[in-house]
């Protein structure tokens, strides 16, 4: 089984900064790509940033230039650091990983619970 728990998450003043973080564990053979994804309330799961296990980065328009999505590989651990924030910022972030589990022939994506964002004006 494989496990995400993100951290970091809190209240944040518009300008500010946080960083997020999400260690994965559990029967890990290798993770292709990792990621961060965030749902507002009443709105879709979207897609903020992910990084690649070469170190490709992709960002969603909203968040270029303001976040930054990095990994330690040895560590399993994905970060993302988030300046000059927004209250439109404010939702739920998940992380999620597509991970190779040992003796499997596949990858399969798992997914963090979640950790609050609020941005206040």
């Amino acid at each position: 089984q494989v496990q995400l728990v993100e951290s970091g998450g809190g209240l944040v003043e518009a300008g500010g900064s946080l960083r997020l973080s999400c260690a994965a564990s559990g029967s890990i053979f290798s993770i292709s790509v990792m990621g961060w994804y965030r749902q507002a309330p009443g709105k879709q799961r979207e897609l903020v940033a992910d990084i690649t296990s070469g170190g490709r980065t992709n960002y969603a328009d909203s968040v270029k230039g303001r976040f930054t999505i990095s990994r330690d590989g040895a560590k399993k651990t994905v970060y993302l650091q988030m300046n000059s924030l927004k209250p439109e910022d404010t939702a739920v972030y998940y992380c999620n990983a597509e991970v190779l589990g040992y003796g499997r022939g596949d990858y399969n994506l798992y997914w963090g619970q979640g950790t609050q964002v609020t941005v206040s004006s």
